[in-house]
């Protein structure tokens, strides 16, 4: 469980990628970060994409991302993103019509009737109703949720 608020931020990435034939082509990249501000994510990105690209690379665009929560998948299969857009239905107490209001989530899945089939799981847990409107396939790469950073607490002559 989360003890603070964050955003999901949306982060394109330039680089020159090695291609299968060796051959070097420039690549722009989505993916997702969670951070508190967009200096945090832009710091994130930079962080989680050092490790994974050699050489230099341009973060070309961060923006918040428009989803709701995120549903993350155990499966190592799941790597592909979905956009799910949900419509839940509340009913207006004074004049009994229905109210409908959008989210979008963004769900992990191998397949799209993967990601389907996990929306619903999520969602039975919920007693609101709901409509899942859409769902299709994104072009992000990859998500980076916020992982507190492990601090050794033991004094500098403890630790050997």
């Amino acid at each position: 469980m989360r003890s603070r608020t964050a955003i999901w931020f949306e982060c394109r990435i330039r680089y020159e990628k090695t291609m299968e034939d060796g051959m070097q082509k420039k690549v722009t990249e989505n993916y997702v970060v969670d951070a508190l501000s967009f200096s945090e994510a832009e710091e994130r990105i930079t962080e989680e994409m050092s490790s994974y690209v050699s050489g230099e690379f341009d973060i070309v665009d961060i923006k918040i991302a428009p989803y709701g929560e995120i549903f993350f998948a155990d499966s190592d299969s799941a790597d592909k993103w979905y956009k799910s857009k949900l419509a839940f239905i509340t009913l207006d107490e004074k004049t009994q019509k229905e109210k409908r209001s959008s989210v979008n989530y963004l769900i992990n899945a191998g397949t799209l009737p993967g990601a389907v089939k996990n929306i619903e799981e999520v969602m039975s847990q919920s007693m609101v109703d709901y409509d899942t409107v859409s769902v299709s396939e994104t072009t992000l790469m990859d998500v980076f949720e916020y992982k507190k950073k492990e601090r050794d607490d033991k004094p500098e002559y403890e630790q050997q």
